[in-house]
């Protein structure tokens, strides 16, 4: 299959830029042929550029015609949608709050999937229907993840894994709960300025790992144990007897509900359990697999083109037009500080539509 994946932009290591990565990686893998729409290019696209996947920031230079659309972020799917109006597509959906994640309204993306419960709400609150919607759990590419060498008894060595943390979000609260129990503390994020590109090469060397969402999983399938942990608060020690319930919640931030203080991160150092750590490990390597995950995702492109062939493209065309009138103005009121000829610059990959063009563009002047 030729499939097309959308991303917002592709510039750090945030989750959805390594789910992009890895998910054209394994796709390609298997004899399948990936490409990636991202308007904003980066460290994560010269990746997938040097394993031979492409990345375009404008879809007039896809170098072939998608049989489907695993759609990403509300405007860049919504691009490829009406670029491709034949083509069907499945949206999913990662964060509960940011705009850019509203889900897309669209016939012609048949399936809505949330990496979490939190997210499911969301396409929910969004009046889709609930027989388009399902979960689709995050994954971890578990041969670059390998397990390592069994865990102490007691615990000497912690490690912040985390993209957002600095001095005024959690970490002086982890700081302090380590030098109360006597744990060496390192940090690893793009927030310190120590971003890494292989966390495999050292997430073994540490016995705790605070983390929350695909980092958290990534350090579980490595067997270090895992405090939930993050800029919006505490969760729980990842054990065994919770590991259903939490990866039903993305090990995200649904689970972080008591507050950044020391006392509750010291609670859950408290709970370290080197052999509950090696099961929870067993857990996620036998059913978070990446392989497993892409298996699933293929069935499911397979199940939308086969649903697309008896569905008529024509009858979408007039809401298409439309769409895209109401998606610029959308853009428009949530860019904040980011430049709305950013999101004019992805409408520019669909065909038909410059007089419309022009007509939004003269009344954004006119809202400045």
């Amino acid at each position: 299959m030729n499939i097309l994946i959308t991303n917002i932009f592709l510039t750090s290591r945030t989750g959805t830029e390594l789910y992009v990565r890895d998910l054209a990686m394994e796709l390609k893998r298997e004899g399948h042929r990936p490409a990636v729409y991202t308007p904003i290019q980066g460290p994560i696209a010269d990746e997938l550029k040097a394993s031979g996947v492409a990345v375009c920031s404008n879809l007039l230079e896809l170098p072939f015609r998608p049989h489907v659309i695993h759609g990403h972020h509300r405007i860049e799917t919504l691009t490829a949608v009406l670029r491709y109006t034949d083509i069907p597509a499945i949206f999913i959906c990662h964060d509960y709050y940011t705009w850019y994640d509203n889900p897309p309204l669209h016939p012609r993306i048949r399936r809505y999937f949330g990496v979490s419960l939190a997210c499911m709400q969301r396409l929910r609150e969004a009046t889709i229907s609930e027989k388009k919607i399902g979960l689709m759990l995050n994954f971890v590419d578990l041969k670059r993840f390998l397990p390592r060498s069994p865990l102490p008894q007691y615990p000497r060595r912690a490690l912040v894994f985390s993209n957002y943390a600095t001095n005024r979000t959690h970490l002086p609260a982890i700081i302090e709960a380590c030098r109360r129990t006597n744990l060496g503390l390192d940090v690893v994020g793009a927030g310190v300025g120590n971003s890494i590109s292989q966390p495999e090469d050292i997430l073994g060397k540490y016995d705790i790992v605070f983390a929350k969402a695909k980092a958290a999983m990534e350090a579980m399938a490595v067997g270090t144990a895992v405090i939930l942990c993050d800029f919006t608060g505490v969760g729980p020690m990842v054990t065994s007897a919770e590991f259903d319930y939490l990866r039903r919640l993305n090990f995200g931030f649904k689970a972080l509900r008591e507050p950044l203080h020391p006392e509750n991160i010291m609670r859950q150092i408290s709970r370290y359990d080197a052999q509950d750590a090696l099961r929870v490990s067993e857990l996620l390597r036998s059913n978070a697999g990446l392989k497993q995950a892409v298996q699933k995702l293929i069935a499911i492109y397979q199940e939308v083109i086969e649903a697309q062939k008896k569905y008529p493209a024509q009858e979408t065309r007039w809401r298409d037009h439309a769409l895209v009138f109401r998606l610029a103005l959308r853009a428009k009121m949530n860019m904040w500080n980011t430049s709305a000829w950013h999101y004019l610059h992805s409408f520019s990959n669909v065909r038909g539509i410059s007089r419309i063009k022009k007509l939004v563009k003269s009344i954004i002047l006119k809202f400045k």
